[in-house]
């Protein structure tokens, strides 16, 4: 089932690459007005506005810090001034700063932190009063496998990750009520410029441990956040969907 999203309006945190850009693609195909931010790459932003409004597509890029609170208030009046309305909002920015414990220095932590869990906090209180008005809305936190199984060298990163799955569950009891719903994707490994750099053996050894034996397209996630997102999932809130090949089940 195709999702259509015309008429509404999307906002993506982190959507110039990756996942993001999948996401940012994915809500465009399906006909949504769609927003996004981007913290340096400008060039790829206007990069991907100009594809975009070249398919017709209304588009919007937001430069800013998603850890900052005011930039994140600034870019959902930006896309209300524009469209008067945020009907989906997906947190995905996210950095990693990996290390052992033992050596992992205080700014390590707090950068993952600020930017993984206190952007979701921030876009997230930035959109409560809009999406209350409205009485409607859609919100879809982006996690990760890590945050359930935990990861060696990934403690600030696990943390962040599973703060969001804590954090979406008490939101999702907090709008219920509005006809708000709040869910999240938790992804497993999936093919980016990052895994692109992974030697062989290291790949390997997490294909062993997939039994779908392969990483995830970026596609097959923001798909799942188009479902999560769309009035097929209108009766689904505080939910937790692992899209992740089997790796944790």
């Amino acid at each position: 089932m195709q999702a259509d999203f015309r008429g509404s309006t999307v906002l993506v945190t982190g959507g110039t690459r990756g996942i993001g850009r999948a996401l940012v693609e994915a809500f465009a195909d399906a006909g949504a007005n769609v927003a996004f931010t981007f913290r340096s790459s400008t060039d790829a932003a206007a990069a991907l506005v100009n594809q975009l409004e070249a398919e017709g597509v209304e588009a919007l890029s937001l430069q800013g810090d998603v850890a900052d609170l005011d930039a994140a208030r600034a870019h959902v009046d930006a896309v209300l001034d524009r469209w008067d309305t945020l009907d989906v909002l997906v947190n995905n920015a996210g950095i990693t700063r990996d290390g052992l414990l033992l050596r992992m220095g205080e700014d390590d932590w707090d950068a993952v932190v600020e930017t993984n869990l206190k952007g979701v906090f921030n876009f997230c209180k930035a959109a409560y009063m809009p999406m209350m008005r409205q009485q409607s809305g859609a919100i879809v936190n982006i996690s990760s496998v890590v945050g359930t199984t935990g990861n060696a060298g990934q403690t600030n990163y696990a943390a962040s990750k599973a703060g969001i799955v804590g954090f979406s569950k008490s939101l999702a009891r907090e709008l219920g009520g509005r006809n708000v719903t709040v869910n999240v994707v938790a992804p497993g490994y999936v093919q980016t410029d990052m895994t692109d750099e992974l030697d062989n053996e290291t790949r390997e050894g997490i294909l062993d441990a997939v039994p779908l034996d392969r990483l995830a397209d970026p596609d097959e996630i923001a798909n799942s956040v188009l479902f999560l997102a769309s009035p097929a999932a209108n009766y689904i809130t505080g939910h937790v969907l692992h899209v992740n090949g089997g790796l944790s089940m």
